[in-house]
């Protein structure tokens, strides 16, 4: 096999990996919470430490492989994504744990960051489509198959085994990109902006924790205001720094082009509105409805099926006809199916959500190929690797910063409802539930199950879950709407490189 082929093959094994990191956790979370005897905290942060280490070295990292070799950089991220694995599979304790997370979104960040890249210098300029297209179909793949290779490995294995399957394919890559893959750099473009990295990385984990934390420490304590005025600093300090650098890792000239600005508010709308909201779904389908890892991601299948069959029949029309609308129609359908969500009754079964699944699944599949394509399509070539790195980092933003918002909402709506569900569970003469400001920890692990009182306590507990998910459900909706409305208005053909042959009859 010829030494292109291999490289294609290297990297699309590492990308699956990484990805597959982003949605087979979900199913596993319930089980890890009672493995580690973890806190609700603790479960958003499994999902906002991967996050955030794939957000803030996602830029750096392709500055590290121009100046340092790409080909090594693969390697370094391989190695460090697969021995952090190792330590999530070993974890003893939430905190553990969740370090190692972050840690892996490094080692996902230097992979990710360089993948392109090497299959550009591996393939000529007519072959790279080929590549591009075969590398794609490996992310729709993770993200249709995550879910349910999640639930398999958990309640077959135990949920140690979503992160020790990293292990064997992760030195299989290692040694494979060794032996097969070529060296390639460019020194006089791998300058590392420090102070960049520094602010973006700081700001965003002040704000996500911020969020996450103020429930429990209070919205007004000195804490949570101190933090969120250090998100504000320096997030404030890296924007200076970004305008006065020579070579910035998040060139913010490219957002003087509105068509850039849509792709980009896409890309964190999508994550934050839908993608998000997965933890949510996940923990109602298995802890309220009592579904095992397995079952849930069975049932997830709708969405993620139909978001992987929909993206290639989307990037074919979308060439043909222009993004703007299937970017804004996309967002459109994922605000249709999460309002079809919240029609979901204490007395349902998942079957409750599968409209919405439906209807939000083929909202996805008809933006994800349309962001990549309007990310790149606006500047020119030269410049597709930082505005497609910028592209992928609002990504993750809108992950950690709608996991952690929604999840402040949500625990904050569910413990309002404490003294209902209590006065439902004497009625029926349950246990009453211990403590008071882990209600909502009680709730959404589905402990309510296990006091006893029979349906009636059961419809109390999950009628306090849903009073949380379809408020954060109508917010994601509201998101998704002003997301497209904004896409819809921002997205332009004049915008585009090269619109002057788009103006013989493609439109954006």
């Amino acid at each position: 096999m010829e030494q292109k082929w291999w490289t294609l093959l290297a990297v699309c094994i590492a990308t699956f990996m990484l990805l597959l990191d982003i949605t087979i956790v979900n199913t596993a979370l319930p089980y890890i919470e009672r493995g580690l005897d973890a806190s609700f905290t603790d479960m958003q942060w499994v999902i906002d430490a991967y996050a955030l280490g794939l957000a803030g070295l996602l830029l750096t990292g392709g500055s590290l492989a121009d100046r340092f070799g790409r080909r090594l950089v693969f390697v370094i991220g391989l190695g460090v994504f697969t021995g952090a694995s190792l330590v999530c599979g070993l974890a003893g304790s939430p905190l553990m744990l969740n370090a190692a997370r972050a840690v892996q979104g490094i080692g996902g960040a230097l992979m990710f960051a360089t993948a392109l890249a090497l299959l550009a210098n591996a393939f000529g300029p007519n072959e790279r489509g080929t590549a591009f297209g075969l590398w794609g179909a490996t992310t729709g793949a993770a993200v249709a198959v995550g879910p349910l290779v999640g639930g398999a490995l958990t309640e077959g294995l135990g949920w140690e085994f979503i992160f020790f399957v990293n292990v064997p394919i992760g030195i299989g890559a290692i040694a494979m990109t060794l032996a097969k893959v070529q060296e390639s750099s460019d020194p006089a473009h791998g300058r590392i902006d420090w102070a960049g990295l520094v602010t973006f990385s700081g700001g965003l984990t002040c704000l996500v924790f911020a969020l996450i934390r103020g429930n429990a420490e209070g919205w007004g304590s000195v804490l949570i205001l101190g933090l969120l005025a250090a998100a504000v600093v320096l997030l404030l300090a890296f924007v200076a720094a970004e305008l006065r650098a020579q070579l910035p890792m998040f060139d913010l000239g490219l957002f003087r082009r509105p068509s850039f600005d849509g792709a980009s508010i896409a890309a964190f709308v999508l994550s934050a509105a839908m993608f998000s909201m997965f933890l949510y779904l996940t923990l109602y389908i298995q802890n309220a409805l009592g579904y095992s890892a397995l079952q849930a991601g069975l049932r997830f299948l709708p969405v993620t099926l139909l978001s992987f069959v929909v993206a290639p029949v989307s990037g074919k029309l979308s060439e043909r006809y222009g993004v703007r609308w299937f970017i804004a129609a996309g967002l459109a359908l994922v605000g249709v199916g999460l309002l079809l969500m919240r029609g979901i009754e204490p007395g349902d079964d998942w079957t409750g959500l599968l409209a919405g699944f439906m209807v939000a699944g083929g909202g996805i599949g008809l933006v994800n190929p349309a962001i990549a394509t309007a990310a790149i399509a606006v500047v020119e070539p030269r410049r597709s690797g930082m505005a497609s790195g910028i592209n992928s980092t609002f990504r993750q933003v809108g992950i950690a910063t709608g996991t952690a918002g929604l999840g402040a909402i949500f625990t904050h709506l569910v413990g309002s409802r404490r003294d209902a569900f209590a006065a439902e569970a004497q009625q029926a003469g349950a246990q009453r539930p211990r403590g008071g400001g882990d209600f909502s920890d009680f709730i959404s692990f589905g402990l309510f199950r296990r006091v006893g009182g029979g349906e009636p306590v059961a419809l109390a507990g999950r009628d306090a879950f849903l009073y949380g998910l379809h408020q954060i459900l109508l917010y994601g909706a509201l998101i998704a709407f002003a997301g497209a409305l904004l896409c819809a208005l921002l997205i332009r053909p004049s915008d585009f490189f090269g619109a002057e042959q788009a103006a013989s009859g493609v439109e954006a």
